[in-house]
């Protein structure tokens, strides 16, 4: 509990107890914090930190220990590792001489959500410039100690010399015992990247031996001392109401502390996990729910997106209507499909609440602290100031999950039990039934060729749900402020930018537009890793392949005629170079290929997939994902391969096998039996690529891969069968087997 007792103690007080060097931290418009418009609060909320307040800042200690604070979640992204680098590097100090805290409302700033893939580029560029402040002021202060100009100085690993006279300082001396504030400016002279010696070495993630160790890393490996356990009871479907509950039979149940019922929100508190296993068991034995039936089916769903999303809004491209496709010689439509699909966190949502000496503690996997303790106080009605949201890695994250509402459960249940720590764990199949998924989306593209074989004008209509509602401040976005007596209104999170993510195209075409059509469909959608540039790229590049083959040109040629971009042009002949790339036929072999800049202005990555059939067991098996990335400047090689790797699995196994399904009474999708992901013995050979470009400033890699696997792995199947899948997941029986001799 050593964490509540600082904060209580303030923060100010626990500084000058010690030597330190703060850093007040003022963060200018683009330097910290997201801009995408469903990702972070709303503009008038951004807050100008105060040396007051608990903002960004690192320190010196005593010993010499330099600590970096961000707000950034780590997601199992490695920003633990990455934000370290770059603090270390730009002060010349041994990596293992630096500690980091990430995410808590106690202790780091406000950086809204971790999201977009913008950690490295927000947080990590914040804390650079905070760091190379320290080093400027370090080393005037070094230059009066040693009789020496600045311009005289070195450091070496934290120790700072002088040519002039061989004297030398370490940086803990020059703060211990003595309070130092000094404001970042910005505009301190950064390192240059030729004096770099930790930023762009593949360092080991630090974290990785505790995983493999099983110590406590995961919100879900966490216990405190006298903590409790709780179930929640969630209605069969969205609609359900609680007709009756006999709590009293529940109560009566071993290891029973604590029935709740209010309205819809249903939850039972034990000594042990198992009682409250056992006592939720019992509770779905005996309650009585009624609800409404869902439309529209599944079956209708498509259909029922494009008839009734509303007529559409040009929201990127030209816009201009006097332009017309008809104009072209040669036109070609085609119309591809993304159903819903889940996180699928291998961990269960979990939280745990703590409500003592009125003050309310939650620790969370959220991917944004600060936003979930004003949800919060929302829902229970506790001000923010009394509320401290501790952030911990969750066991699988990529996007609003139920992360989020499971901090709500525990703030409801640890207010009924003061002074326990209240431990939530969700089932797993409420995990996969109420956590928000990536929105279903039907995508139509119409697209004209010249006698040349050039794409002249493309035009692209999109129909989706929201792809992001995270709660934001409004308790009525999440599960449980729905569900109580009194429920908060659910107010959505709008439809944004999210959904046309990477819709339009970054070739060099006369024409494009994007149209939008917004649907509200009948499941509950939120930000998924990458959002709708998963299910955009998916048509965009399969599109371009379809357009290669009319026009009778190599798919990759066909890209290169199209782009001016030199980066983008530079990670698609890399990846020629790296992974080869021809014409030649191979019975029961294919090959595809695809490119995207990840929202038209971030990482840029090339990917070759490879397929082989089984023609007697009629499928396919996904043998290789070679993958090229341009990030900019690579703070972690190491990590940005991961990074890449993993979202080439993930995004493999959305495009092969997952689809949430769901029925009349309510989602079917309800364990990993009915939502099968890929398996490790399914799971392709990856390789990945790095360009670095030290001289540009880093990018986030983390969502790059998703879209263009998609398509890579759409045209592959293409290659070796003749079949043209439009339609997500790409399971065999969509492949017509007798077009294969």
């Amino acid at each position: 509990m050593k964490q509540l007792d600082d904060i209580k103690s303030g923060r100010r007080e626990f500084l000058r107890s010690s030597g330190y060097l703060l850093m007040g931290f003022t963060l200018m418009p683009g330097l910290g914090f997201t801009t995408e418009p469903d990702e972070c609060y709303l503009p008038e909320q951004t807050l100008i930190a105060d040396r007051e307040a608990v903002d960004s800042w690192i320190r010196f200690d005593a010993q010499g220990i330099l600590t970096v604070l961000t707000g950034k979640m780590e997601l199992g992204q490695g920003i633990r590792t990455a934000l370290m680098q770059m603090a270390a590097e730009e002060l010349d100090i041994d990596i293992t001489q630096v500690r980091i805290i990430i995410a808590d409302t106690g202790q780091t700033q406000d950086e809204r959500y971790t999201a977009g893939s913008g950690s490295i580029e927000g947080s990590g560029n914040a804390i650079r410039n905070a760091a190379a402040e320290a080093r400027k002021y370090l080393l005037e202060m070094a230059a009066k100690e040693l009789g020496a100009h600045v311009e005289e100085l070195s450091v070496i690993n934290g120790i700072v010399k002088s040519t002039k006279n061989q004297r030398t300082i370490a940086y803990k001396d020059l703060v211990k015992g003595k309070r130092l504030e000094a404001e970042v400016s910005g505009k301190s002279v950064l390192k240059k990247p030729a004096d770099y010696k930790l930023v762009g070495k593949p360092i080991k993630r630090l974290d990785i031996n505790d995983i493999a160790a099983a110590k406590t890393h995961f919100i879900q490996d966490l216990r405190l001392p006298d903590m409790v356990h709780a179930r929640i009871m969630r209605p069969p479907a969205y609609s359900a109401k609680l007709v009756s509950l006999p709590s009293e039979q529940i109560q009566k149940l071993p290891g029973v502390l604590k029935v709740v019922v209010n309205g819809n929100f249903a939850a039972v508190i034990a000594l042990q996990e198992y009682e409250s296993m056992k006592a939720l068991q019992k509770m779905k034995a005996l309650a009585k729910w009624q609800s409404e039936a869902v439309t529209p089916l599944q079956g209708q769903l498509y259909a029922d997106m494009v008839k009734n999303g509303n007529t559409g809004e040009v929201v990127e491209g030209d816009k201009n209507e006097n332009k017309k496709l008809s104009e072209n010689a040669i036109t070609l439509e085609a119309e591809y499909k993304r159903p819903y699909q889940m996180h699928g966190s291998i961990g269960p949502s979990c939280a745990i609440g703590l409500w003592k000496d009125g003050q309310l503690t939650i620790w969370s996997h959220t991917q944004g602290v600060y936003p979930l303790r004003s949800t919060i106080s929302d829902l229970v009605n506790i001000p923010m100031d009394k509320i401290r949201v501790i952030g911990m890695p969750g066991a699988g994250c990529y996007g609003h999950n139920g992360a989020d509402d499971v901090g709500g459960d525990a703030a409801l249940l640890a207010v009924q039990m003061p002074g326990k720590p209240v431990r939530v764990q969700w089932m797993r199949e409420d995990e996969h039934k109420w956590e928000p998924y990536g929105s279903a989306m039907v995508l139509k593209i119409e697209a004209a060729l010249n006698a040349d074989g050039k794409v002249t004008s493309w035009q692209t209509d999109i129909w989706s749900d929201t792809h992001s509602s995270r709660p934001g401040g409004k308790a009525g976005n999440l599960i449980a402020g729905r569900h109580l007596d009194k429920p908060f209104a659910f107010e959505g999170g709008g439809f944004s930018g999210g959904s046309h993510r990477n819709s339009l195209p970054l070739y060099d075409f006369e024409i494009k537009n994007v149209v939008l059509h917004n649907y509200k469909g009948p499941l509950r959608t939120s930000a998924l890793r990458s959002l709708g540039a998963y299910g955009n790229i998916f048509a965009l590049e399969s599109f371009m392949d379809e357009l290669a083959v009319k026009a009778g040109k190599d798919p990759v040629q066909f890209r290169l005629d199209h782009l001016k971009d030199e980066r983008a042009r530079e990670v698609i002949t890399t990846l020629v170079a790296k992974a080869g790339w021809d014409l030649k036929k191979e019975p029961g072999l294919g090959k595809g290929f695809a490119f995207a800049q990840y929202k038209n202005n971030a990482s840029y990555f090339a990917v070759k997939a490879e397929v082989k059939l089984d023609r007697a067991a009629k499928t396919y098996r996904l043998v290789k994902l070679t993958g090229v990335i341009d990030s900019g400047q690579a703070i972690n090689p190491d990590g940005i391969i991961n990074q890449t790797s993993g979202g080439m699995i993930q995004a493999a196994s959305w495009t092969m096998l997952e689809q949430v399904n769901y029925g009349a009474d309510g989602v079917e999708s309800n364990s990993w039996e009915t939502y099968p992901i890929l398996r490790f013995e399914d799971v392709p050979d990856t390789e990945v690529f790095v360009i670095d470009r030290p001289e540009l400033k880093p990018l986030g890699a983390g969502e790059a891969a998703q879209g263009p696997v998609s398509a890579a792995i759409a045209n592959a199947i293409f290659d070796a069968t003749g079949s043209r899948l439009r339609e997500i997941p790409l399971t065999p029986d969509k492949i017509d087997w007798s077009k294969i001799s």
